[in-house]
C-alpha cells in the first residue's frame, strides 16, 4: 500500500439529489385549485347575473342621452319603474302619488324644480335646455341609483 495516499484523496464528491420538480403538486394543492376555479366560478357568476340585471338601467341611460323634452324623459322613467316594480303598482300611481314614490326608490333626493317639471312641465311649454339640465341630472342619478323599496300590500 503506498503512504503517500490520505483517506482524503479516496473520497468522492457528495451526490445531490435531483431538484424537486414543481409539478405534480401535493395533493393538497388540487384542494386549494378546485377550491380557487369554484369561487372563481361563483364570482364570475355573479358578476354576469348582475350585469345582466343592469341591463334595463344601461338601455335606459343611453336612451336618456338623447332625449330633449321632459314628457320623454317623464316616460323613461315611468318605462324604467315598470322593468323593476309590478305593472299594477306603477299604472295606478299619478301627480304626487308617483313623484312621491319615485322620491322614495331614491337615495338622491328629488329636487322642488325636478319636482315641478314632472308635474306641470309635462302639459306646459318646451323647457329651455338648462331647465331641463336638473331633470335629466335627476332621472340619470334615479335610474343608476334607484333600488326598489318593499310595499306593504294591504286588504
Amino acid at each position: 500500500m503506498n503512504d503517500s495516499t490520505t483517506s482524503l484523496d479516496v473520497l468522492h464528491d457528495l451526490v445531490l439529489p435531483p431538484a424537486v420538480p414543481w409539478w405534480p403538486p401535493a395533493p393538497g394543492w388540487y384542494v386549494v385549485i378546485a377550491l380557487a376555479l369554484i369561487a372563481a366560478a361563483l364570482v364570475a357568476l355573479r358578476a354576469w347575473k348582475r350585469r345582466r340585471a343592469n341591463a334595463y338601467r344601461r338601455a335606459a341611460l343611453r336612451e336618456l342621452a338623447a332625449l330633449q323634452d321632459v314628457p320623454a324623459i317623464a316616460e323613461l322613467l315611468r318605462r324604467t319603474a315598470l322593468a323593476v316594480a309590478p305593472r299594477s303598482l306603477i299604472a295606478e300611481k299619478t301627480g304626487t302619488e308617483w313623484l312621491d314614490w319615485l322620491a322614495a326608490q331614491c337615495p338622491v333626493a328629488m329636487p322642488d324644480t325636478v319636482r315641478e317639471q314632472l308635474t306641470t312641465g309635462v302639459y306646459g311649454r318646451p323647457a329651455a335646455r338648462d331647465e331641463l339640465s336638473a331633470l335629466r341630472d335627476y332621472a340619470g342619478r334615479w335610474i343608476s341609483r334607484h333600488q326598489l323599496v318593499p310595499v306593504q300590500l294591504t286588504k
